[in-house]
């Protein structure tokens, strides 16, 4: 077995990035200090807190250029695209720190003579972060900035395509002089990630990725009683009503669809028109898609990039080839994309119609640059359709009418609903999903609740 992680690159193959993996002393030795510095960190004033976390987010933006250069190389982000993970990482971090003075205060009870009672929220301890690859700066913080924060201590595991991630945050944190073993990052291999689950220091893990690694997390803390915030995977629908202003829902839904190519969760897979606006709608996505330049992520005209790597190409192409051999309509000629080849991560947009349940396009999720566009009737068969799914992440409802709007979304099994737009997480809301898209919450002041406990304080006076 190797002990090192090479990150290879899907802009051109070569190998970017290589570290060592983590040895079995060396993860102890982390864990160790993390307990050792939760003590003290615990103790400190929340507003100090916030003073050192807010010098680490300034770091971390300084480095804005340097970091969107690597994400670029790393994952394949579009450079004209990649800085704006920086932006999205300071806007939560600071909503993070700003609203951690009124999330972490005591609950107080009502007057009871006699007594004092209140509630306090305290942390959990030290908090083991999972990370993917496709946002990761911005999937990283969610959980980072609210647990230490908390006054928890953090070690975060990156994926191997973004190993410079991890070091890249923990460069902003020693910079702002947060005290050491407070945020601290593993290489680890899956085994020893496991393993550090099951580790009886860590009291709570925080993972991103999909719905086998989620299995893959309560397995191993199965019988721990800890908790476990597990985002996962999303095959999220909108829905074009016959009312929508349809040029705006064109511009909407495509980039939902095709951003990061198509790699993200909340990312729109499979779009429901009503058949008024269906020929309309069709077209004009058509038309903007045909405009997209694939090409390296380096170039700065490029607006495609590769996906992460040639598997991951191969596994979107037979998907798309097996909608398309069950009857569906491809409305893209992959020859107006040079660079899309077979065993290449680059990979030409896709167009579907004439698309149905019955097509794995259509349930599955694909996690590229392809979405299946559905004639519907009516908003009652929108619903049904957006609702046969496994995942609940989001949903959106492209409409003039919000409180028609508001009652669709009332009815859909989604952990976000939006009207008009689509693939963005308001850092002021929690961020949650049902079904197989996991279970708990980051941002908001509700993701503050499972980053702590209650400990209740009952006086009676004497």
């Amino acid at each position: 077995m190797s002990n090192s992680i090479k990150t290879i690159s899907p802009v051109d193959g070569s190998v970017y990035v290589e570290r060592e993996l983590a040895s079995n002393s060396s993860i102890q030795n982390t864990v160790n200090q993390a307990v050792d510095s939760q003590k003290l960190w615990r103790s400190t004033l929340i507003r100090e807190r916030a003073a050192v976390c807010k010098k680490a987010v300034a770091a971390f933006v300084a480095k804005k250029d340097d970091i969107a250069r690597e994400l670029c190389w790393q994952m394949g982000r579009p450079i004209c695209y990649a800085a704006g993970e920086v932006s999205g990482f300071e806007e939560r971090a600071c909503a993070m720190i700003s609203m951690a003075e009124e999330a972490l205060a005591p609950v107080q009870t009502p007057d009871k003579p006699g007594f004092q009672r209140w509630i306090k929220r305290v942390p959990l301890g030290t908090v083991f972060v999972v990370a993917p690859w496709n946002y990761p700066f911005l999937t990283a913080i969610n959980a980072i900035m609210p647990a230490i924060m908390a006054g928890n201590t953090v070690i975060l595991k990156h994926s191997a395509q973004t190993p410079l991630c991890a070091e890249r945050i923990a460069e902003a944190f020693n910079k702002a002089g947060l005290p050491k073993g407070v945020f601290q990052y593993l290489h680890l291999s899956h085994q020893s990630t496991e393993e550090l689950m099951q580790n009886d220091s860590i009291d709570y893990v925080a993972f991103t990725g999909s719905v086998a690694g989620g299995e893959m997390v309560e397995k191993a803390i199965a019988g721990r009683f800890i908790g476990a915030g597990l985002e996962l995977g999303g095959k999220d629908p909108a829905y074009i009503r016959a009312d929508a202003d349809i040029d705006q829902a064109v511009e909407v839904t495509m980039d939902g669809a095709f951003f990061n190519s198509g790699q993200s969760c909340c990312g729109i897979e499979r779009i429901y028109v009503h058949k008024d606006v269906y020929d309309r709608f069709v077209d004009k996505a058509v038309t903007l898609v045909k405009q997209y330049k694939l090409g390296r992520s380096d170039d700065p005209e490029t607006t495609l990039g590769p996906v992460v790597r040639a598997t991951a190409a191969e596994f979107i192409r037979n998907q798309v080839s097996e909608a398309i051999a069950q009857g569906a309509t491809a409305h893209i000629d992959a020859n107006d994309f040079p660079l899309d080849s077979p065993g290449t991560p680059y990979l030409a947009p896709q167009v579907l119609t004439n698309v149905d349940h019955s097509m794995r396009v259509m349930t599955e999720e694909t996690f590229g640059p392809v979405v299946g566009i559905q004639k519907v009737l009516s908003d009652q068969e929108a619903i049904e359709l957006m609702n046969d799914s496994e995942f609940g992440l989001t949903a959106s409802v492209f409409t003039r009418d919000t409180d028609v709007g508001v009652a669709i979304g009332e009815e859909l099994e989604t952990g976000t609903f939006f009207i008009n737009r689509c693939d963005y997480l308001d850092p002021a809301l929690a961020w949650t999903g049902v079904k197989n898209s996991g279970r708990g919450c980051t941002l908001s002041r509700l993701g503050y609740e499972s980053l702590t406990r209650p400990k209740s304080f009952h006086i009676k006076a004497t």
